[in-house]
């Protein structure tokens, strides 16, 4: 086998460390099955000297700002090199968490009630905003809008939280995020070339499943089967594709709900480059169907732009 892989990954996004792992981990796979592939650090390289490198395609393996926002998308498709995941548009709408909600909701689908906010300058107040967040009613979660791995995310239980969590998220985006917060179970579906694949139940001692959960913490569980019963996991599938396919995304990704008290089933949000980390959710979702690590990595690059 002689096809030439660039794997694309760290960056120069706040997920760096998460990408380089997910990055190392499909080339040592394609490695192994035979291609001729070669890691890409866009911190320190050109993407414009790619086709010097005459690849066939490029697997992407970065997440955040500059991997998932449709920028390399729009690059690659510009030198005609071929891509794993969504394309531009689905790209630069799933990484604004404010406009994807939008999406869902045009078609009925369940996400929790927000308000969306933009930096403004020293002297601005956010009196007027801060009026509309007292109506979302506590807690609240505050997230910067386009950001990924629930960095910069607060749980808000009070008005005077919410000057410290605003300034937080203020740190990783010029637009905030302000939404109710859904109490319930957490679940997280994958979806590999429109083939839904066994949702998995998150379960962490943490208030949220946050960065620490996701990365560090040796207590968060997951538990796939999910425990969901037939009519729930059917009603979920055909949830997470109608949200999946409004967007306009292919190849693989994932989307994280969360199930309430009353049997709903509310969105969080979409991930159009899922970690492949040895804790990541997509590989432990496609083992469960039966797709083996590597197996899944030459599926995601077959189906690839």
């Amino acid at each position: 086998m002689n096809k030439k892989i660039a794997v694309l990954l760290g960056g120069n996004s706040s997920e760096r460390a998460i990408s380089i792992k997910s990055g190392q981990a499909v080339l040592k796979s394609l490695l192994k099955s035979g291609f001729q592939a070669y890691p890409i650090d866009l911190c320190t390289y050109s993407i414009m000297q790619l086709t010097k490198e005459m690849c066939d395609k490029a697997y992407i393996a970065l997440h955040g700002k500059g991997g998932e926002d449709g920028s390399i998308q729009g690059v690659l498709e510009y030198l005609k090199i071929p891509y794993t995941g969504s394309g531009i548009m689905a790209s630069s709408i799933s990484i604004d968490k404010f406009r994807t909600k939008l999406l869902w909701k045009s078609i009925g689908l369940l996400t929790a009630p927000n308000v969306y906010i933009t930096k403004k300058n020293k002297k601005s107040s956010y009196s007027f905003e801060i009026k509309k967040i007292l109506k979302l009613g506590f807690p609240v979660v505050v997230k910067p809008n386009s950001q990924g791995s629930s960095i910069g995310i607060t749980i808000v239980s009070s008005v005077e939280e919410i000057d410290h969590a605003m300034h937080l998220a203020f740190e990783y985006d010029k637009n905030i995020l302000i939404e109710k917060f859904i109490q319930g179970r957490e679940y997280t579906v994958s979806i590999l070339n429109n083939q839904i694949l066994p949702p998995i139940h998150i379960l962490t001692k943490n208030y949220f499943y946050d960065y620490n959960a996701k990365y560090k913490s040796s207590s968060t569980q997951y538990f796939c089967p999910s425990g969901l019963n037939k009519i729930q996991e059917i009603e979920l599938k055909k949830i997470v594709l109608s949200a999946w396919n409004i967007i306009g995304c292919s190849g693989c990704g994932r989307i994280d709900v969360i199930l309430d008290k009353e049997n709903n089933f509310w969105l969080l949000e979409v991930n159009t480059i899922p970690g492949m980390t040895e804790r990541s959710l997509l590989p432990m979702s496609a083992k469960e169907f039966g797709i083996s690590f590597d197996a899944l990595v030459l599926s995601i690059l077959r189906i690839s732009i």
